[in-house]
């Protein structure tokens, strides 16, 4: 086997994302012992949540220009021994005040490392979907193991413990990345940073009309990503009763399906067509979610969660797209900044799915859902029947 440097960067920025992946998905199973423990809501927890995903989503811009500025490997060991601390720092938390604090200390720290990432994959591979498809597939291995892992380990002891998962799985990556991967020269030492956030060079990239088709579609997907990381588990025991380390089993399922298939997702984008393999997706985002609500057994919810797996690979395609549309000089920066914007949209759907979960019930906080995926897969629709060329 010929093993280049190139896939060991690609191994480690993948396992590096797993890392950060783990601190934040070890909350969700024990969303119910966090209420329990502080005596608050679902939409209380959900803001807090939902500003975890907001300051993740925020970081992305700022992180594409410190990565041109000091380098990508700087940057991802920032992230990665951020995530470590701020893991450990939730697992100490005195209040709800300072777990929230705290939360979005780690969605900060964890948002140091995907923008930088890729940008640095993209520079060791001309296939960019594949390639981002595997990147990807770190979160979705994370969330392989950490639901039930979280939950038994709640169980076994508390929800404290579980939140020292992120710790866990950060340190060894940390080591492991300083160890095997090579310092990367700067690609704007000397630029003054301030230029970078001129206001009106990012009104300029923003507003072409291939940054915004593609940011409405990314939005759809990622408000859709944040509520159903944040409260998948907590649906399917409030809603149909299941136990919790059933729903956590099916949130397993779910992420199992996500991981295997946004590599296929990216290599059917390279193959054939962004768009086609993006409207797969969230065609059967409508599908499935439509699925989860209307189910009554088992084997049916599991149908359902696999097509949500497959829904939420949306992020092959289409980051792959504004790769294409960004030039060599603006994918740090550039990719950063519409990362930051789609995020910081998205981020929204963990704190409006809470809030009508307690307002109106579950069906109604999930059939939202099926409508953004159903606005998502229309406005791919539409670009290709008229042939916008977006």
């Amino acid at each position: 086997m010929n093993w280049r440097y190139r896939n060991t960067v690609l191994v480690l920025c993948t396992l590096a994302f797993f890392a950060t992946m783990v601190a934040r998905l070890a909350i969700s199973p024990v969303v119910p012992d966090i209420t329990d423990q502080f005596s608050v809501s679902n939409g209380a927890v959900g803001l807090a949540l939902a500003g975890m995903w907001a300051a993740y989503a925020t970081m992305q811009f700022p992180s594409g220009v410190l990565g041109d500025r000091y380098g990508e490997r700087r940057v991802i060991l920032a992230a990665v021994g951020l995530t470590a601390l701020g893991s450990l720092l939730l697992a100490v938390s005195p209040s709800f005040a300072t777990f929230a604090v705290f939360t979005l200390a780690l969605g900060a720290g964890a948002g140091l490392h995907y923008t930088v990432a890729t940008t640095f994959i993209s520079k060791q591979f001309s296939n960019i979907g594949r390639a981002i498809g595997v990147h990807v597939a770190g979160g979705p291995l994370a969330g392989l193991s950490i639901p039930v892992i979280a939950a038994l380990v709640a169980t076994r002891y508390n929800w404290r413990r579980a939140m020292l998962l992120g710790a866990i799985a950060a340190v060894p990556v940390f080591l492991l990345f300083q160890r095997r991967i090579e310092p990367t020269a700067p690609e704007r030492p000397d630029q003054p940073m301030r230029e970078r956030f001129a206001f009106g060079s990012l009104v300029e990239l923003l507003s072409r009309p291939e940054i915004v088709y593609t940011t409405v579609l990314a939005v759809a997907g990622a408000f859709t990503w944040q509520a159903t990381a944040s409260f998948l588990p907590t649906f399917l025991v409030a809603y149909h009763d299941l136990s919790v380390a059933t729903a956590s089993a099916l949130f397993s399922l779910y992420f199992v399906v996500h991981g295997a298939t946004q590599p296929v997702m990216g290599y059917l984008s390279d193959r054939f067509d962004r768009d086609a393999a993006a409207s797969l997706s969230m065609g059967l985002g409508v599908l499935g979610y439509a699925t989860l609500v209307e189910g009554s057994t088992l084997p049916v919810f599991a149908v359902g969660a696999c097509m949500v797996g497959v829904a939420m690979s949306w992020g092959a395609p289409i980051q792959s797209r504004f790769i294409d549309k960004l030039s060599a000089e603006e994918r740090g920066a550039g990719f950063g900044l519409v990362r930051t914007v789609y995020m910081l949209i998205g981020a929204t759907g963990s704190l409006v799915v809470g809030a009508l979960s307690d307002s109106a019930g579950w069906a109604v906080a999930i059939g939202l859902l099926v409508g953004v995926m159903g606005l998502g897969f229309s406005v791919l629709a539409v670009n290709r029947m008229l042939k916008l060329g977006l």
